[in-house]
């Protein structure tokens, strides 16, 4: 790349200024031929281990919601069924949807007041000393600068996927969550879902053996939607973020098999590589829309990210992770999540299957393998969850169990660390594709205490007892 390349590219993952640019630095010659020397990794001393860590209990909690396009709409409808949850606020660049939003509420007990019509109208909202949690559903690029200043005024941050875009954004987010000692929980729905969530208790009680390798994937046909300026996203945001070639959307895989390796709390990831294919979809979609449409003329003449990449990882542990990304070919959707281990295997799609040898379970068998490992919280609000909804209930057991934690005053299933460590796979997948798939470090977000955080709870001791309103 040349220089003003190269800069433009350090900028845009957060690398510049972190010890990579510079006279005799590794961006010395070439940046596509050289290895890269992961030396952009903070060495800090954690001021506070927010792993683990337990908020005072709150008998209700205030509840502010901001952006109320694509995903904050179905949040408010799920937060307004459960118990303990008032919801006061809710906030939208686009005056409509607050309102919208506020209408669906008119036959609940929530009399929430909306915020709207300024690029910073969710800083009024957040200002307000009555709220304890801001769930934040708006575009990426606001996800940092939102949560960072809802903990800054003393709430705690419920943010949807991914957390943060760059490196520097990632380190926002634990320096501030460590400072203000408020929860930042990245809104990874699919640690929820039921196949994850069984899986989870099945490597916990041993019946994988010793798991050594996990797949992830966010594999969903979205070309049309990422075209769609009519009812697609606001201003073409998301197509927008396919300018950059990675591993855009790495969380929805990932969260669930970093939990079951319980990266963060025994073990880390050390490095990685990430590799994409070329472009044969995107650029050649906008160049068809702009030949009957000259609002697509600017995007024709843009680059985007490879139809699919692969990105693997190796942990202090010795585990393989791999991730994939494709949101543009036609294929069937799919998550992946495999478990590999010495004793046994599961795979999610196209179908639930487990394996112990060399041969899949019958239907009998699964039945069985699910009434010995359905966790509790599947036993306690699955069915309802299926009745509420929300990607078929993930999405409520999701905001049931952020809710039930905070008003039993335990730790979140997902911490700062998990958020910035999710997310940070796709600067650095980007890092790597622009160097010939070379491996780089990943930084570690908890400071050495990964060693000795304890893993994730899969029971609901101490809480349980949020009620639903179906």
């Amino acid at each position: 790349m040349k220089n003003n390349a190269r800069r433009e590219f350090l900028k845009s993952t957060g690398l510049a200024g972190l010890g990579l640019f510079g006279a005799g630095s590794v961006l010395g010659g070439e940046l596509s031929t050289l290895p890269i020397e992961a030396n952009y990794a903070k060495k800090r001393v954690q001021s506070f281990n927010m792993s683990g860590f337990a908020a005072p209990k709150l008998e209700t909690v205030r509840v502010g919601v901001v952006g109320l396009g694509m995903r904050g709409p179905g949040a408010v409808e799920r937060l307004s069924k459960i118990e303990g949850v008032e919801i006061k606020a809710l906030c939208d660049l686009i005056p409509e949807r607050a309102e919208k939003a506020k209408d669906m509420l008119k036959d609940t007990v929530h009399r929430p007041e909306t915020y709207s019509g300024k690029v910073y109208s969710y800083k009024e909202m957040c200002d307000r000393p009555d709220l304890d949690l801001i769930y934040i559903a708006s575009p990426w690029e606001w996800h940092v600068p939102m949560a960072v200043y809802a903990m800054e005024a003393g709430k705690h941050a419920a943010v949807e996927v991914p957390a943060a875009r760059t490196l520097d954004e990632c380190w926002q987010l634990v320096e501030t969550s460590e400072r203000t000692q408020k929860h930042c929980m990245q809104l990874e729905n699919c640690c929820y879902d039921f196949f994850e969530l069984m899986t989870l208790k099945m490597a916990r009680e041993g019946f994988f053996g010793e798991v050594l390798h996990v797949e992830g994937a966010y594999i969903h046909d979205l070309l049309w939607l990422n075209f769609d300026k009519e009812s697609g996203y606001q201003d073409m945001w998301r197509l927008k973020e396919n300018f950059r070639n990675g591993n855009l959307y790495p969380t929805h895989g990932l969260g669930p098999i970093c939990q079951i390796l319980n990266i963060n709390r025994g073990d880390q990831m050390d490095y990685l590589n990430s590799l994409s294919s070329d472009d044969f979809q995107m650029k050649k979609k906008a160049q068809e829309l702009a030949e009957q449409d000259a609002f697509w003329s600017s995007y024709a003449a843009k680059d985007y990210r490879g139809n699919m990449n692969t990105t693997m990882v190796k942990t202090k542990n010795g585990k393989s992770i791999m991730i994939q990304h494709d949101v543009t070919s036609p294929r069937p959707y799919s998550r992946l999540h495999v478990v590999s281990g010495t004793e046994g295997y599961a795979q999610k799609y196209p179908e639930n299957k487990v394996a112990q040898g060399h041969s899949w379970m019958s239907a009998e068998e699964m039945k069985e393998l699910e009434k010995k490992y359905t966790p509790e919280i599947v036993q306690k609000v699955g069915e309802l969850a299926k009745q509420v909804g929300g990607h078929g209930g993930m999405d409520f057991m999701m905001d049931w169990r952020l809710i039930d934690c905070l008003r039993n005053g335990l730790p979140l299933d997902q911490d700062v660390y998990d958020a910035a460590l999710w997310s940070c796979i796709s600067p650095l997948s980007e890092w790597s594709v622009a160097n010939r798939s070379n491996s780089i470090d990943v930084p570690d977000f908890t400071a050495g205490h990964w060693k000795t955080n304890k893993p994730v709870s899969i029971t609901l001791d101490g809480g349980g007892n949020t009620k639903v309103r179906v």
